[in-house]
């Protein structure tokens, strides 16, 4: 795509995510993905955000739409049916009113949604307070599900029950936990995605058997919250959720105070300190990075993955820890044509090519600059947004890219690679990432 101009690739990214388009929401890619994801939902409004502001809403109103009683957003609405995907919501078996998987995913939704907020009001939209307000309800009702049925006990920090709903799904920092997981599983596994894509880029089978496995026992416990975290053999209390639950909950407080909800700020602010502190308890000041806690072993993550720096988009760190982290970063940007990996290229476990263990995302990158620019690291955030830009421009609209030869891999046509494209490639040398604090 070198020969690309500006104006072409924008026309490009734009012809993405209308490919992708299957009604008001966006699936990721055509036949791999073929419904509507969660977190990849919420970046595409951030994308829609730039050109198509009620798009943009759409989408998050689509998302919604599956949204469970209890709060719950769950990582996947089966809005029409497809056979390209395993395991579809014959396997979920959630008996929701819309079909739906039964676990979630990073809760990006409450910074779409002022991001879509704030461009309706630049734009002068008269539908702005009233669109966003109904989403508000929404995500506020999902940030107290996460509160009440992921941090029973009040540790400030919120846990994943499935690998999956990290959005890392085969990432390093799950292999011991993981490993305790039985790899039997009652649902017979028909795998899809390895028809799509080249199985060396994708989880291997022993995973997937045990994130099945992970499947049939919260299947069994009628996907009721209580009996899960009760039984689950896979518990992570995760930095990388926890950060973005944090940042969420800052914007909404932000939207707050803008729809005029003083008892909601109140609410949301109360979050928002007890999610910090929990937050800033996981600094590993000798490794340079937060680390996520294993509640059933009670020993830290210590794999190194891009998790560990996703703390920065909700927490202002002070100058000694900026700097590690600043440092650390960098040591893992050396030799590399595209950052940041998702694995330290140092780790025995880096894979440049195979998913969540090496390649980069352009959405993680997005995340990590913003979280950079936040707390003033303006250079670095600008070279690791300006690497994935050219990324994008050199390889594609690519699921994800190897680190060490910018080749693009997994699914093409990606419809979070567009919106990162179209919000990345419009950052100036200024910081655009504000400071949300409450």
């Amino acid at each position: 795509m070198d020969h690309m101009t500006k104006p072409d690739m924008d026309e490009a990214a734009r012809a993405v995510l209308a490919r992708n388009d299957r009604g008001g929401y966006t699936v990721p890619t055509d036949r791999l993905y073929p419904f509507q994801w969660n977190w990849d939902s919420a970046f595409v409004a951030m994308g829609f955000a730039i050109f198509d502001i009620d798009r943009a809403y759409r989408e998050l109103e689509r998302l919604v739409e599956g949204q469970w009683d209890d709060g719950m957003i769950p990582h996947i609405v089966f809005h029409a049916p497809s056979d390209t995907y395993f395991p579809g919501p014959e396997v979920w078996g959630t008996r929701h009113r819309i079909a739906t998987s039964g676990i979630t995913q990073p809760p990006v939704f409450g910074m779409a949604l002022r991001h879509v907020h704030d461009a309706a009001v630049a734009a002068g939209r008269p539908d702005a307070a009233d669109r966003t307000l109904a989403l508000f309800q929404a995500a506020l009702r999902s940030h107290r599900w996460w509160l009440s049925a992921r941090d029973p006990h009040g540790l400030g920090l919120v846990s994943i029950l499935h690998p999956w709903e990290s959005g890392s799904d085969n990432s390093p920092a799950w292999d011991e936990a993981l490993a305790r997981v039985p790899p039997t599983t009652t649902t017979a596994i028909r795998r899809k995605d390895t028809g799509h894509v080249d199985p060396a880029m994708r989880p291997r089978d022993e995973d997937y058997q045990r994130f099945i496995h992970l499947v049939d026992v919260y299947r069994d416990c009628g996907w009721e919250p209580a009996r899960q975290w009760a039984v689950a053999p896979f518990k992570i209390a995760d930095v990388q959720m926890t950060g973005i639950l944090a940042r969420s909950t800052a914007d909404l407080i932000y939207l707050a105070e803008a729809l005029g909800l003083e008892g909601e700020r109140a609410e949301l602010a109360s979050m928002h300190h007890a999610l910090t502190t929990g937050l800033a308890g996981r600094w590993r000041p000798d490794l340079a990075r937060f680390v996520s806690l294993d509640l059933v072993s009670g020993e830290d993550v210590g794999a190194p993955t891009q998790a560990c720096f996703m703390p920065l988009v909700a927490l202002h760190v002070d100058h000694t820890q900026l700097q590690a982290v600043e440092a650390e970063i960098k040591r893992w940007l050396e030799g590399m044509v595209v950052g940041l990996p998702s694995t330290a290229p140092y780790s025995q476990a880096f894979e440049p090519k195979r998913y969540w263990r090496g390649p980069v995302w352009a959405v993680v990158n997005w995340l990590l600059a913003d979280g950079l620019r936040m707390n003033g690291a303006l250079e670095l955030a600008r070279q690791i947004e300006q690497s994935t830009v050219s990324a994008i421009e050199r390889s594609g609209f690519c699921e994800y890219f190897d680190p060490t030869t910018g080749e693009g891999l997994g699914g093409d046509a990606f419809s979070w690679t567009a919106a990162a494209y179209l919000v990345l490639s419009r950052r100036g040398h200024g910081p655009s990432a504000q400071a949300t604090r409450p």
